[in-house]
């Protein structure tokens, strides 16, 4: 519990602070999110992606407004009954029907308030940097009145504006190795890289949950990252780390997921149960974070190329699988249930590698009944037409500028998110 005045004077330090903040490069996300109605926004996120810029930029865009981040140590006892005193306070300076609050999550019944804040029509903005901010009750009994948004490191065209870089292949290449998070494209400090993935192991996944083997935590960190796009299994990461139980591995990944450092890819397949049988791929949330992590990468662009693909289909809200039966394809992409798309990624086609990249891609498109795929590469552009089906080769790069929404035609009508 804390006394108001301690609140007070939390928020007049905060509301000086935010208020000499750069607003920053334009997020895309900006244009996304309606301020207009009532609904509870959500914006969720890894550390240092740039949520605290998109709220400033939000509340550029309204005359009166109430603010508070709980990541803010004076507020380590902060509970919920003071969430009225903090009202209080916000009601004496502007009385705004505007209310945003940055991780909030680390106050343990949040959801109450933000219930009353609703009930009384309050137009309430949250941000945090984890993904269980997504899974709680409150997320499953107020789904038809909030609106999840998530919030990644800088994509290639707000690479550009920040930097004032043109498009091209040049560029790109800077994007691949650098990634996107906006403090460390401002600096160029990899000091900045190596705080952030301290501050997320020990803070938000050791202590958070009370880990007591951290060494172990960190390898399997390290692993991750040399081994993006790469299939693993639960059972042996819990024999090679000596964790116990795969139940304990399970729940490691969890962490890493619900701190958006990883995400995990299922395999397709019409089964649901077998694809949770199935092991799974991984890839991490920047390719200059996982760079900087990885032990291996100095020479390997192909798979940091396909973790700049994933990164992107995520930003896009799409669902995400992989394939393999006798060939491999890199991704399965499908949004509403409905596929839109085959993706094999490729740094370079080659006479030496052609032949292996399409069988793969042509296998995935005859199991789902597609007559077109694509093949991303670093900077090809081509065609390939082979009886009824027809594979687009074209840049990363520039589909990542130049994306248009396209179902394939298909006919299946139907697919398991």
């Amino acid at each position: 519990m804390m006394l108001e005045k301690q609140i007070r004077e939390v928020y007049q330090y905060q509301k000086e602070y935010f208020k000499n903040l750069s607003l920053g490069s334009s997020r895309a996300l900006l244009a996304d999110v309606d301020l207009k109605d009532y609904n509870i926004k959500i914006i969720s996120g890894i550390k240092q992606s740039g949520k605290s810029t998109l709220l400033m930029q939000f509340l550029n865009q309204v005359s009166t407004f109430n603010f508070l981040s709980f990541e803010d140590p004076r507020l380590s006892n902060f509970e919920v009954s003071d969430f009225f005193k903090l009202e209080q306070i916000f009601q004496e300076n502007y009385g705004s029907d505007v209310y945003f609050f940055d991780e909030i999550q680390n106050i343990d019944g949040w959801e109450q308030f933000i219930r009353s804040l609703h009930d009384k029509k309050i137009k309430v903005i949250i941000s945090g940097s984890n993904a269980s901010l997504l899974n709680t009750e409150f997320g499953t009994t107020l789904t038809d009145r909030q609106i999840s948004y998530e919030l990644y490191p800088f994509s290639y065209n707000e690479f550009l504006t920040s930097q004032n870089k043109t498009e091209g292949i040049d560029s790109f290449g800077e994007f691949l190795e650098m990634g996107g998070f906006p403090e460390y494209l401002k600096t160029k400090n990899r000091n900045i890289l190596v705080r952030l993935f301290n501050d997320i192991v020990y803070r938000d996944i050791i202590v958070r949950h009370g880990l007591r083997n951290a060494k172990v935590v960190k390898e399997l960190v390290i692993y991750l990252a040399t081994n993006i796009g790469k299939e693993f299994s639960f059972n042996k990461l819990a024999k090679t780390f000596e964790m116990g139980s795969v139940n304990t591995a399970l729940s490691y990944i969890s962490y890493l997921e619900d701190a958006y450092l990883f995400f995990t890819v299922p395999r397709f397949s019409y089964s649901l149960k077998q694809q949770a049988r199935n092991p799974k791929k991984i890839y991490g949330v920047d390719s200059g974070l996982v760079s900087n992590l990885s032990l291996s990468f100095s020479n390997d662009k192909e798979r940091l190329l396909e973790n700049v693909v994933f990164i992107e289909l995520k930003r896009r809200g799409k669902n995400i699988l992989y394939y393999r039966n006798k060939g491999e394809c890199d991704f399965v992409v499908s949004k509403n249930k409905k596929i839109e798309n085959i993706i094999q990624v490729c740094f370079e086609l080659n006479h030496d590698n052609l032949q292996q990249e399409l069988s793969g891609l042509y296998e995935a498109m005859d199991e789902l009944n597609s007559d077109s795929g694509l093949i991303l590469t670093m900077n090809q552009d081509d065609k390939i037409v082979q009886g009824n089906k027809t594979i687009i080769v074209t840049p990363v790069w520039k589909w990542m500028l130049n994306y248009t929404p396209r179902p394939l035609q298909s006919k299946n009508h139907f697919f398991f998110d």
